[in-house]
């Protein structure tokens, strides 16, 4: 009897363990959830929509969990909002160490366009969608 309350203790002490750490972890990656990324961008960049002038951004994901591919770009103060973008997911070999941009080549006329955003330690980044619209009639 005694062994199988000792059982019924190490049972219930190990539930309680895994649900305390379970509790733990979102906390200790909330700063990760948005992946937010202050970048400098040295000369005028296009998104989809609009073109940003050169200077300081904040990139992060929408608070959401239904849509995990909503990026926002805010000022630095991060009071202001300037574009809302739905991306699709894009995935390399390797997880970069740094926040990665890449971007796609434009004519000479045309400042470079966003294609992908990778947050660090992530292989799966976020790809901007251009139309053929849009871009034909922004130059």
């Amino acid at each position: 009897m005694k062994k199988l309350r000792g059982a019924v203790f190490a049972v219930y002490t190990a539930l309680f363990t895994m649900l305390f750490g379970a509790l733990l972890i979102p906390g200790a990656r909330a700063d990760q959830w948005d992946k937010k990324t202050i970048v400098t961008f040295g000369e005028s960049v296009r998104i989809p929509g609009q073109v940003l002038p050169a200077g300081t951004y904040v990139f992060k994901l929408a608070d959401t969990l239904s849509d995990r591919h909503i990026v926002q770009i805010w000022n630095t103060e991060e009071n202001q909002l300037i574009a809302m973008i739905r991306t699709i997911p894009n995935t390399r070999f390797e997880a970069p160490e740094q926040s990665l941009f890449e971007f796609e080549e434009r004519p000479s006329d045309s400042p470079p366009a966003l294609k992908v955003w990778f947050y660090p330690g992530n292989n799966t980044g976020e790809e901007f969608v251009y139309s053929r619209y849009s871009y034909s009639n922004s130059r």
